[in-house]
């Protein structure tokens, strides 16, 4: 077996699907780590060769592999501050009961990770959007970032999902003369998101918005609904990814 021949198989029927579909692997070694909150964490990297292949675009994500009682269990995650030249990056988890969480608790510099690099992609909207539209939560905060990080020239508006007292502490990147953040407390399973979003997206979302929109699956399934159904935006202004299912 060829090198990707083996870690399709090390990942099960997951990473040999990916594999058909043309995904690449690559080997991540951990240079260090740093508890930003006491529910959030980072942990930079070395690329093993992924940005010199690939380059870099907005919200750019790899699947990244854990062991889950001696199964395979894959996780996206975004790149955060990639750096091409120098061959890092950082990868940041909003920590929770799960294996994910669990590897990110106790990594220490030199342990490695597998990932995989297959279905992420960014187009700027054209005509551009006079403002960003922008729901999501500690999950995809590096997302959110990466998103502002790339079009520094447009306002955005960003409503954002909290469920610990440390997420006022989170690592936004955000302007005050061009942000506006509404934190939004996650209730009835991301309800109250759902209706704040409702309520005032309207007022916002002209013919050319671009909304973006990760959060759990239901919620960014009904928001999504909302904004090309209710609002008749085009499907090619709503960008809308479920980063993780209640457990």
């Amino acid at each position: 077996m060829g090198p990707g021949e083996e870690h399709a198989v090390g990942h099960g029927w997951q990473g040999a699907v990916l594999k058909l579909m043309g995904a690449k692997d690559f080997t991540f070694t951990v240079t260090g780590a740093e508890q930003v909150t006491e529910d959030y964490r980072r942990v930079r990297f070395t690329d093993g060769g992924l940005l010199a292949a690939a380059g870099i675009h907005p919200t750019m994500w790899v699947r990244i592999w854990f062991e889950n009682a001696g199964k395979p269990h894959q996780r996206a995650y975004t790149l955060v501050d990639p750096d091409q030249e120098a061959g890092t990056f950082s990868l940041e988890f909003a920590l929770h009961d799960g294996p994910a969480s669990h590897w990110a608790r106790g990594c220490a510099p030199g342990d490695t990770v597998e990932a995989t690099l297959q279905g992420s992609g960014f187009e700027t909207p054209e005509p551009r959007p006079e403002r960003l539209l922008v729901v999501g939560d500690a999950a995809s905060l590096p997302a959110v970032n990466s998103l502002l990080d790339a079009h520094p020239d447009l306002p955005a508006t960003i409503w954002f999902e909290t469920q610990h007292a440390s997420d006022e502490e989170l690592p936004f990147r955000t302007d005050p003369d061009r942000h506006e953040l509404r934190r939004v407390p996650r209730q009835r399973s991301g309800a109250d998101l759902v209706e704040r979003v409702r309520a005032e997206l309207p007022a916002l979302a002209g013919p050319e918005a671009y909304v973006w929109i990760a959060c759990d699956t239901a919620t960014t399934r009904a928001l999504a609904a909302y904004a090309r159904k209710e609002l008749a935006l085009p499907k090619e202004r709503v960008h809308a990814l479920g980063y993780w299912r209640p457990s």
